[in-house]
């Protein structure tokens, strides 16, 4: 069997020059977080393979968008077929081959910076592995054009700025697919959701721990437990955050004075409501409206 590295009939690529990282995102503030390094795309790639027993120098993404293939991760084996996407973290030895029947049309890119390990240790917390299943979305396949075609352009600062904070997008698209298609969140996320959204639906009232869990249809014990994994805040404390993010709403563009907006949020005590703004927001509600945040 022929194995290739690359050379594929329509396929795309571009490496930037290392001097341009080196000039341009290593020291540029804007682009250092995370930057790009190579980057394309690879169609019915037949023989494809790549072996690095050292693993690369940059972390590298992979979206399959037909066919599929096979990627070896520290001796585990990874199955990948279309809507597969996977992550290589660097200076990890791995290997990864095409299927010989049924190759792997894939969108690929490398890249690094100051933040891009902290990414990609978050990405595989969230797909609970190195990698996921990405509903097919005309957007994010849209998106990846876009980084390309303006790299394609040349490498002048705003060609470099621009492609690179749209990867930060496009990563975020590929690590959060729950996000833009609910329907394939996790149930975890779902129940969370539910309630978030229930929250938001009811800020003119004080829901109760026992009415958030009835709504994501959970006891409160778990409910408590599964929302703070979640968001990192107990169900109350983020329902009182979301009263204030609409009473700033209210403090900027209405009339209303403190004891109306407390009333707005189902408060009957205008002293407890300045008190909880002024503790989410570091000042009080007058000082908030007063200085047109």
């Amino acid at each position: 069997m022929i194995r290739k590295k690359e050379g594929f009939q329509g396929q795309r690529m571009i490496v930037i020059p290392r001097d341009v990282l080196t000039r341009n995102c290593e020291k540029e503030p804007v682009l250092t977080p995370l930057y790009i390094t190579d980057i394309g795309y690879y169609p019915k790639a037949l023989f494809h393979h790549r072996k690095r027993a050292q693993g690369a120098d940059q972390h590298i993404l992979i979206y399959c968008l037909e066919g599929k293939g096979s990627v070896t991760l520290k001796k585990e084996t990874l199955l990948i077929q279309a809507g597969d996407c996977f992550l290589l973290p660097r200076k990890w030895a791995h290997e990864y081959s095409a299927d010989e029947n049924d190759p792997w049309t894939i969108y690929w890119a490398h890249f690094l910076g100051s933040s891009a390990d902290a990414i990609v240790d978050v990405a595989i917390k969230e797909w609970n592995g190195h990698k996921t299943f990405l509903p097919h979305s005309l957007e994010r396949l849209q998106q990846f054009e876009q980084i390309y075609q303006q790299l394609q352009r040349g490498y002048r600062q705003e060609n470099l700025v621009y492609s690179n904070m749209n990867f930060w997008s496009f990563l975020s698209s590929c690590m959060y697919p729950g996000i833009t298609h609910p329907g394939k969140a996790s149930q975890q996320h779902d129940a969370v959701d539910v309630a978030i959204d229930y929250m938001n639906s009811h800020l003119d009232t004080m829901l109760t721990l026992r009415q958030m869990a009835k709504a994501a249809n959970l006891s409160q014990s778990h409910f408590s437990f599964l929302f703070k994994t979640n968001t990192g805040f107990s169900p109350i404390e983020y329902f009182n955050h979301l009263k204030v993010q609409k009473a700033c709403q209210y403090l900027l563009f209405t009339p209303l004075r403190i004891k109306e907006v407390a009333a707005q949020l189902g408060m009957e005590d205008p002293y407890y409501f300045s008190r909880m703004f002024t503790r989410v927001m570091g000042i009080s509600p007058n000082q908030y409206r007063e200085k047109k945040v």
